[in-house]
């Protein structure tokens, strides 16, 4: 058995030891070198660009201008969601290679191409920019004003979409009598994904192909958005995916893919590399979306809701990138997690001139679940109930079923998770020991509980292909459309791919980087899909492979296939475990056989038509300093059902990154912009306070194992889900300490100024 094992991680030796390639170290000596000219304005137009300064530098080999793209003046989109035949299941195509309508402080006007990194950076600053400046809007709310400045002109209110969603009679539910009514405002932060390695890109062309070598998520999504940026057949462009240090969601858009690709045929072909500098990663290619909440419940005396309603203000900022799929993600949790007979709720995705928010790990839920979990604690103290006891009465119950993604909740799975993180957290005895606190330094305990899907179906297309062959010694060899992004993906196709052929996990030789031209279709790296997805594709063309390797083993044995079986590298007659013969040998003789050699191969598609729903909890406990303004995380643990582990060391790996990544987003991490003008004011890593291991107490980690039925291998979503429940255990843990009441209006703790002084804790 190979599932379930903590075996060492296929990449391991080679990332440590640093032989592995990644875009930068394959890139030729020869590259001429790109450099974008970025807006110094938020909003405006761009009159003229005046290049003569720049092309006399020496070594500069041609300058393009927003006002040169010519027939590459294709509008596109960027997001990284599977295409659809279907226009009205399209991305809004908003973006242009290069563009003179101004959107955000940042915003890609002109480009050098020279042949080294100096003359490019000496031709951007030579580069004289004329505009004609408009008002700037950044702010959601005043967005979405009659009178506000118009962003995108077929967008009336600057509003991208808006949804809405309705369960019973939300008007006449609230009429009942003796209801207790709270409304509140939420608000969380815009934030970056800091991954390690920053987008980076070359192109070049042979013949009339282009060929882009990308740190990408989405290789086969990407071919398709190059192939509608530059107006050519997606059949001209490949896109190669080597390693990546990195993405989070940030390279599940098409950054710059398009535009290095327009500037190696602007030159001939000639190979071309676009490095973003970490300053652009923070301003120029995407963030998570600031979102406001604005959240009202009728509750009954016993601690139930009569009615619930919603309203969700995304900040897109200047493009549409993925939009409005964002909110509407946080819209729908809405009504799952904690059912109500009446419901409303509405969400509203607004353009503003802030730099670009697309996907980010968590895609929505972090957000909603702050808002949501921050709202039930405050419920729960308002009503009197003890918080878990609130939330046990309220959460979906076990057979809840989802009308639209048909998702059902098959175990008591929230009720085990918040017993183990309770009994680690000894949290009722620190609820009572931290109560009524007085004094600068004060301590509290905290939690909350979280709900995410796995994959995008029946929202988008599901699909995953694979590939198995057969090789002379053997071993297989595996290849998949979806990718492996430093989360460890590609040791649990292995390991999943030795279980259903029957080898051990050495012998599975999984190729890690994706080519266009050569690696079955496979959409990528997001929405937590890949080990549920791709565990389809492989367990059904791993039983086309065994099936062919046994047809053959009855030529060699004479044992038909209805009772040979692989087991450990060998075919086994199924009646009494003899063993017939090893597939290393049968491998050999297939392929060098004179009378009848065969090279066996297995290729297949599964198109997946579920979901599954992942849940969990974290508590929290803090130490707040109530001068300084200042909480300190004390103690952690995050919770986990995702169904059977795959590889239960790789398991605790991801909980534990998404556990910091949720740390900086509750108590440091923000993108602050000029208010004024949009201009980012902390686009690097000394202004920018990412959180750090200096700021992490131990990361705790349990898992509630309750296999998926609807998976092959009783697996479901885990990548994403455990930052989204951090933040809000965190504040809650806060709010507990300072004793503070829920009649102000809650803040995230990283604006603990403003919170202690509406509460009056400040002196």
């Amino acid at each position: 058995m190979e599932v379930g094992k903590s075996i060492v991680r296929v990449d391991a030796f080679d990332k440590v030891t640093g032989r592995t390639k990644y875009t930068d170290d394959l890139c030729d000596a020869s590259a001429y070198v790109a450099k974008i000219l970025h807006s110094t304005i938020a909003h405006g137009r761009v009159l003229s660009i005046d290049t003569t300064e720049a092309e006399k530098i020496e070594g500069v080999v041609k300058v393009v201008t927003c006002f040169d793209l010519g027939e590459y003046k294709n509008y596109f989109p960027t997001a990284g969601h599977p295409w659809s035949t279907d226009p009205g299941h399209q991305d809004v195509a908003d973006r242009l290679l290069l563009t003179d309508e101004v959107k955000f402080y940042g915003d890609d006007i002109a480009a050098v191409v020279a042949e080294n990194e100096v003359a490019a950076n000496q031709a951007i600053r030579a580069l004289k920019v004329e505009y004609e400046e408009y008002p700037v809007v950044t702010d959601v709310l005043e967005s979405i004003k009659d009178g506000a400045p118009q962003i995108h002109k077929n967008y009336p209110n600057n509003i991208l979409k808006h949804t809405s969603i309705s369960k019973g009679n939300y008007a006449e539910a609230i009429k009942e009598e003796g209801l207790t009514v709270v409304d509140r405002w939420y608000e969380t932060p815009t934030v970056q994904h800091c991954h390690i390695e920053n987008f980076i890109c070359y192109a070049y062309a042979e013949g009339k192909r282009v060929t882009v070598v990308a740190s990408t998520q989405i290789p086969h999504i990407g071919r398709r958005v190059v192939g509608q940026a530059l107006g050519i057949p997606w059949g001209d462009v490949r896109i190669v995916k080597p390693y990546i240090g990195g993405g989070f969601g940030n390279k599940q858009d098409i950054l710059y893919e398009p535009l290095c690709a327009f500037l190696s045929l602007k030159v001939g072909g000639h190979l071309v590399k676009l490095d973003c500098s970490r300053e652009e990663t923070f301003v120029a290619n995407r963030v998570r979306h600031g979102i406001k909440f604005h959240i009202i419940s009728h509750l009954r005396k016993d601690g139930t809701y009569a009615a619930r309603k919603i309203e969700i203000f995304s900040n897109q900022g200047g493009y549409a990138s993925h939009g409005h799929s964002i909110a509407a993600k946080g819209l729908g949790c809405f009504p799952q997690l904690y059912p109500c007979d009446n419901i409303e709720g509405d969400a509203y995705t607004v353009f503003t001139n802030r730099p670009v928010a697309g996907a980010m790990r968590g895609y929505g839920i972090p957000q909603a679940m702050f808002a949501v979990e921050s709202h039930t604690e405050d419920v729960a103290k308002i009503m009197g109930i003890p918080s878990i006891e609130f939330r046990l009465k309220n959460l979906m119950s076990v057979g809840f079923k989802d009308g639209f993604s048909k998702n059902v909740n098959y175990y008591d799975t929230f009720r085990q998770c918040i017993e183990k993180g309770k009994a680690y957290m000894d949290y009722d005895n620190k609820l009572k020991e931290y109560s009524n606190q007085t004094g600068r330094i004060r301590k509290g305990v905290g939690m909350a509980v979280f709900w995410y899907n796995t994959a995008v179906w029946p929202i988008s297309l599901e699909s995953s292909s694979s590939r198995l062959v057969l090789n002379q010694d053997g071993s297989v060899s595996l290849q998949l459309g979806e990718t492996e992004i430093g989360q460890g993906a590609d040791t649990a196709f292995s390991q999943m791919a030795a279980e259903a052929i029957g080898i051990r996990v050495e012998d599975v030789h999984i190729v890690s980087c994706q080519d266009t031209d050569v690696t079955p279709f496979g959409t990528g790296a997001y929405a937590s899909r890949q080990t549920y997805v791709g565990g389809f594709s492989i367990a059904k063309t791993a039983g086309l492979l065994k099936k062919k390797i046994l047809d053959y083993a009855y030529i060699l044995t004479n044992m038909p296939p209805e009772i040979t079986d692989i087991k450990n590298g060998m075919i086994v007659r199924t009646t009494d475990n003899m063993e017939l013969i090893s597939l290393k040998d049968l491998a050999t003789e297939a392929l060098y056989s004179t009378s009848d050699s065969r090279h066996i191969t297995a290729e297949a598609t599964a198109q997946i038509k579920s979901n599954a729903y992942s849940f969990g909890c974290c508590f929290a406990e803090v130490e707040v300093d109530i001068d300084m303004c200042k909480a300190k995380l004390v103690k952690i643990i995050n919770v986990h059902d995702c169904g059977k582990l795959i590889n239960p060391a790789l398991a605790k790996a991801q909980v534990e990154g998404g556990m910091s990544m949720g740390i900086g987003y509750a108590l440091s991490e923000i993108q602050l912009v000029d208010e004024k003008t949009g201009k980012v004011l902390n686009d690097n890593f000394l202004d920018y306070k990412l959180s750090t291991a200096m700021d992490h107490p131990h990361l705790e980690t349990a898992f509630v194992e309750n296999p998926e039925p609807t998976s092959p291998f009783g697996t479901k979503s885990l990548g994403e889900p455990p930052v989204c429940p951090v933040a809000p255990a965190i504040r809650n843990a806060v709010m507990q300490a300072t004793g503070v009441g829920v009649n102000e209006i809650p803040l995230r703790p990283a604006k603990l100024f403003e919170y202690f002084d509406k509460a009056g804790l400040l002196k």
